[in-house]
């Protein structure tokens, strides 16, 4: 018989029975193992594999197991092609313009009248160049030849980001592992390495990457929320419900589980596939329906009725829903309640809950703060560009007419059309130059640019929109340990036997019976994975492993001489009889052992917590003395208070014991077997055993990082666990308090009294009362961040609204990270959990790392604002210019190949130049602009304006008086068919070295006097800015009448390079008029509230709205960070089941679900009826269309590391 690694070749179960077995629950899975398999110990024995020592880890083995059940890898989707992201880019709203005016242009130019016509036209209008004519089609090449350049830098641009983020995402994908047990020992190994057989140890935090079945819980809660839309936690055991599924999130507890299914093979895996398969029929399901959405509009439209029309998108109602519960299954359900004392439902009202998920669906889909004021600016400028457009057009029709047949009264010749094909190209090139197509450029460099930039910060970035974002922020709210904090921890003061110690004590000099227990209670009752390991070199510092708080007491534990593990391998983990783990109610852990027939329970915790529960205490040499209210009283003030003021952690330590036979005082008697569910009952009457001083110091850089932000007009707020005086103590040591400035430390408890109505209801004016000031939130539940950060965005008591970042390490901070504009989770010691929910992720968990992305966050900001300013004056010139020029000589000045040189190649280079300017600490020493302050402000607009009018009063100079000035011909009133002239070339030139030196201008936003500060530091910058001079030399000296240009002498060069110098002396003009002299209403382009405009949803494909774009562009995913897209998938399908039959449905899917049987069990009717309340009306209910594509590919930037 074959053999592998010295075993059979054949399993003794197949993967068919495996995948059928995991599609059973709860107590019916329980009662399967036992029925079918003898329960789950025989199933780890066919498959080859050992409770304790996991598998062998042989190479030969594993390839063994990887082909006989699959490897943990779903295949990538293939990447998008160039040529396809070509095709996105040519779908930008400013660009089909473009191509649209260039075909027209195109069409035009090879109409030719007839012959006789022709001539008699010309008889009458005087000479004309033949080889003019010829040129016609010039333009509309050189509006392709525009086009085709943005297109391809658009394309390529997306083309190496989507490179470098799946280069990414597989380094991310590598760097998540999870631990397993192999040949005895813990290993931590990549998700992909995992196999059918392993020994996997799950805990807090974890994001399961496979199916398996437990072999040992404690306290464990699961939330399978992702797969099948129910939100509350699912209880397991192996008494209980055994089946731990892939894609699902711990959320309290731990335990071992065996694999049993992985890659395709598991329960997310299956449906992941059957959701691919259906795709195409998918699409083109989808497209129909849009279709049909469309006819339905028109012939609604036609009606004229005055109902409400049904939404462009008919995705987006959907997608909104959805984004609530992919995005944030931390507050969805308004119907469902926590039976368990739950953070997301049990603490607000149903109407309360309905604003949360609509404010948390909102996420996914609003656009962030700088999106909504750009969206508002582009739809600004569209109109009045339109607007001007037309009416340039109309004048110069009327004009002519007026002129040539009621003046002049001649008679139509079809010749003349060639006259209204000049009008018709002018005001298309108006309108193209009013359009700043070099915008999305500009974001898109700009975003690209600071992202890459920010992985060397050691910011991940996973949303690009929080980039910007955080450049807005005025508010941070921060976790303490391991943020302010090193999280590096040492038990550094102790108190035992009425014994204070402020040195490690030695282990010979504790009463033996007292020191035995504690090296008990610690080395048991702390989480077996949490372990302190020697140092990678010699002299190194010991690496801790796990939960930095146990390590301390682990190390605590060595310092004494002795070996925790010798402890650990004498008491399993199999042996615990029941564990009640730590999460952030209880604030202590404790785990009950078997000992002589009875039990013995060890409790760790919270000192002031844990001391409530104490009835008796170790004194003098050990002696057992009750502890009285009055000694804990003097405890608490003569040892702890002075330890949590000196910034220590204090951790008490506890125990008791259940015995049959004679009780001693502290122990307690018991016949049946003790109700272990009842908690306060069991955890009650302890042994003090000490009180550790933990300390955790102060990150050296932290408090100048903090003086950074406070100076920058961001205010830090610290949010923690910990006891107040702990708190109070490191944020003194941080700066974040100082003295005399009136903050507010506050206690979770306490914050609840003051924000909280009679009713229990959060109460945002109560909230308002209390922020303000706030700087610190002591012993504070993920409940009380949620609210504190929530109360701050809602808040409208300062005027340009609070943007507010968080970070978070925890599971329950997910609803907080969400809730936040910028969520940052912790690379290091951040669950799987948070890193899902969050927008970046600090690699290095520190906070210097924040003041950082806010310095890149600003500088994209001011980037795009310096284009801006650089944009629209060049645009309000040329518009200005091709204006009056129509109405005054009949002609623009500016031909439409120039103003395209100027507005579209020029404009795209400038994106760039301006776009790459590196951050520079002066960033720092503003106010945040805030959430409604207009994105030009008032010194810019001074800026444009200023510019504006010595640009436009040089070039109607030029145009008037030119000729005479510089002793030229004049080029005025020529006719459409005459060479060009110098007098409009140097026009054009002068145009060209004004925009050109105003470009240098840009570069200074706030008013500074030296524009020149950092010019040579950013060779991008000048490289660009020299090679644009060297492309207009070569246009007006050999352009011809390509460009309508003819070439210029030296003397006429140095004029132009006059007039465009005047540029910088005038800036300086400019800068000394007085800012606040000018009216805010009439400059508050781009202001107000960040909302989904009308006109930007019509145009989905917008390159405005970065966020979606890339969303759509990213590299494929690992199947495991694409679960919580299956969550939207399934839910939203599931919220409208009820309404398959009776509408038009979605067969494909219908489909999925029935193949999938398990998932249909696992769908309740509760969660059926989630949104009845929120639709209002069912007759107008579509069905939602499920977006494949988007579902599997929604980029790395969705996803946790």
């Amino acid at each position: 018989m074959a053999t592998i690694d010295g075993r059979p070749a054949q399993y003794g179960i197949t993967l068919r029975q495996l995948r059928e077995l995991m599609e059973s629950r709860g107590v019916e899975g329980v009662e399967r193992i036992q029925r079918e398999y003898g329960g789950t110990l025989e199933i780890t024995k066919k498959l080859y594999s050992s409770p304790t020592n996991g598998l062998s880890g042989n190479a030969s083995d594993m390839e063994h197991r990887r082909q006989t059940f699959g490897s943990n890898v779903i295949p990538p989707k293939p990447p998008k092609t160039f040529l396809t992201l070509v095709w996105e880019a040519l779908q930008d709203v400013t660009l089909i313009i473009l191509q649209v005016a260039a075909v027209v242009s195109l069409g035009l130019s090879f109409y030719k009248p007839p012959e006789e016509t022709i001539v008699g036209a010309a008889a009458e209008m005087g000479h004309h160049d033949e080889g003019e004519e010829e040129a016609g089609w010039i333009e509309g090449v050189a509006i392709l030849i525009s086009v085709a350049v943005v297109v391809f830098v658009t394309a390529f641009n997306d083309y190496t980001k989507e490179k470098q983020f799946r280069g990414l995402q597989s380094r991310i994908e590598g760097e998540h592992k999870f631990s397993v047990i192999r040949g005895g020992e813990v290993q931590q190994i990549g998700v992909g390495d995992i196999v059918v057989g392993d020994i996997c140890q799950i805990k807090y935090g974890d994001l399961l990457p496979t199916d398996g079945i437990l072999l040992q819980s404690n306290d464990l809660k699961i939330d399978e929320s992702s797969l099948t839309g129910e939100s509350d936690h699912v209880k397991k055991g192996v008494d209980l419900d055994p089946m731990v599924l892939s894609g699902t999130h711990v959320m309290e507890g731990s335990g071992k589980m065996i694999v049993t299914a992985v890659g395709v093979n598991s329960q997310a895996g299956i449906i992941f596939t059957l959701l691919g398969a259906a795709a195409d029929e998918e699409q083109v399901e989808a497209r129909k329906r849009k279709k049909e959405a469309k006819k339905q509009r028109k012939i609604k439209k036609k009606g004229g009725s005055g109902e409400e029309l049904i939404d462009v998108n008919p995705n987006k109602q959907d997608g909104g829903e959805a984004g609530s519960v992919t995005g944030n299954s931390h507050h969805i359900t308004a119907n469902s309640t926590s039976a368990d004392g739950d953070i997301r439902n049990n603490k607000h009202s149903k109407g309360e809950e309905e604003d949360e998920t609509q404010r948390s669906g909102g996420k996914s889909q609003e656009k962030s703060v700088l999106q909504a004021k750009l969206t508002k600016l582009a739809i600004q400028i569209g109109y009045a560009g339109s607007f001007i457009a037309v009416l340039t057009v109309v004048i110069l029709i009327v004009r002519f007419c007026v002129q040539t047949f009621v003046m002049e009264g001649k008679p139509w010749s079809p010749f003349y059309a060639n006259h209204f094909v000049k009008f018709f190209i002018i005001g298309v090139t108006v309108l193209v130059v009013a359009v700043p197509e070099g915008l999305p450029l500009a974001v898109t460099l700009s975003l690209a640019y600071s992202v890459k930039k920010m992985m060397k910060d050691n910011n991940l970035v996973r949303h690009l929109d929080a980039c910007e974002t955080m450049g807005n922020a005025t508010a941070i709210c921060s976790d303490k340990t391991g943020t302010l904090t090193t999280n590096r921890m040492t038990v550094v003061q102790a108190y035992i036997c009425s014994e204070d110690y402020k040195n490690m004590p030695k282990f010979e000099s504790l009463p033996h019976n007292v020191a035995d227990l504690l090296l008990h209670a610690i080395s048991v009752n702390s989480a077996y994975t949490s372990r302190v390991l020697p140092g990678d070199n010699p002299g190194d510092l010991p690496k801790q492993v796990g939960n930095k708080t146990e390590c301390a007491l682990l190390g605590f534990v060595l310092d004494l001489g002795k070996s925790y593990q010798a402890i650990r391998d004498e008491i399993t983990e199999e042996n615990f009889h029941r564990v009640y783990t730590f999460n952030s109610a209880r604030k202590s852990m404790s785990t009950v052992i078997p000992r002589d027939g009875g039990y013995r329970i060890f409790t760790k915790g919270a000192s002031e917590i844990v001391m409530k529960k104490c009835s008796f205490i170790h004194g003098k040499d050990g002696k057992l003395e009750s502890f009285s209210k009055s000694m804990q009283d003097r405890l608490v003030r003569e040892v702890i208070e002075p330890m949590a003021c000196n910034g220590l952690r204090t951790i008490s330590i506890a125990y008791r014991d259940f015995v049959r036979g004679k009780a001693e005082i502290n122990q307690v008697h018991f016949e049946n077997e003790p109700h272990w569910d009842d908690e306060d009952h069991i955890i009650n009457n302890l042994t003090c055993l000490c009180v550790l001083g933990i300390e955790d110091p102060v990150r050296p850089e932290v408090p100048d990082a903090i003086h950074k932000c406070q100076r920058a007009g961001i205010t830090v707020r610290m949010v923690t666990g910990d006891n107040i005086n702990t708190a109070r103590s490191i944020a003194s040591k941080c700066g974040i308090l100082k003295p005399g400035d009136n903050s507010l430390i506050l206690e979770g408890k306490e914050f609840n009294r003051r924000v909280r109505d009679s009713s229990g209801k959060v109460q945002q004016h109560l909230v308002d009362k209390v922020w303000v000031n706030l700087r610190v939130l002591a012993r504070s539940s993920p409940t009380d961040k949620y609210t504190l950060v929530k109360g701050i965005i809602e808040s409208k008591v300062s005027a340009n609204r609070e943007v507010v970042a968080v970070t978070g390490d925890g599971t329950n901070d997910g609803p907080a990270l969400k809730m936040a504009d910028v969520g940052f989770a912790m690379g290091i010691a951040g669950t799987d959990v948070a890193k899902e929910a969050s927008d970046i992720i600090l690699t290095d968990d520190n906070f210097t790392s924040i003041v950082k992305a806010v310095m890149w966050g600003r500088n994209v900001y001011d980037s795009i604002a310096k284009f801006l300013q650089f944009q629209l004056t060049v645009n309000v010139v040329a518009v200005v210019v091709a204006f009056v020029g129509a109405c005054a000589i009949n002609d623009s000045p500016l031909k439409a190949v120039q103003m395209l040189w100027v507005n579209l190649i020029m404009d795209t280079l400038a994106s760039l130049a301006l776009a790459t300017e590196a951050p520079t600490p002066d960033l720092l020493q503003r106010k945040p602009y805030g959430r409604t302050k207009p994105l030009i402000s008032r010194t810019m607009m001074k800026n444009i304006l200023g510019q504006a009018v010595y640009m436009i009063s040089i070039i109607f100079l030029l145009l008037f008086y030119g000729d005479k000035m510089l002793d030229i011909d004049s080029g005025r009133y020529a006719d459409i068919r005459d060479p060009p002239s110098q007098h409009f070339t140097i026009i054009f030139n002068t145009f060209v070295m004004m925009t050109l030196f105003n470009e240098i201008n840009a570069r200074k936003i706030h008013g500074q006097r030296n524009v020149f500060q950092g010019f040579f530091s950013n060779p991008i910058f000048y490289s660009i800015w020299l090679s644009t001079l060297a492309a207009q030399i070569v246009i007006v000296q050999f352009g011809g009448r390509a460009f309508s240009t003819e070439a210029l002498t030296l003397e006429l060069w140095l004029w132009c390079i006059l007039f465009g110098s005047g540029v910088l002396l005038w800036g300086q003009v400019v800068t000394s008029m007085p800012t606040k002299s000018l009216p805010k209403d009439l400059f508050s382009w781009g202001s107000g509230e960040p909302q989904t405009d009308p006109i930007a949803d019509l145009t989905t494909e917008d390159k405005l709205d970065s966020d979606g774009k890339d969303s759509k562009r990213t590299g494929q995913i690992l199947w495991i960070r694409g679960l919580t897209r299956l969550q939207t998938q399934i839910r939203v399908v599931n919220a409208f089941r009820q309404g398959l039959d009776a509408r038009p449905s979605n067969p494909n899917l219908a489909a999925v679900l029935k193949k999938q049987s398990s998932l249909n069990k696992r769908l309740s009717q509760g969660s059926s009826l989630e949104y009845a309340d929120l639709c209002p009306d069912p007759e107008e209910l579509t069905v939602p269309e499920i977006d494949v594509e988007r579902l599997s590919s929604h980029s790395h930037t969705e996803t946790a590391v």
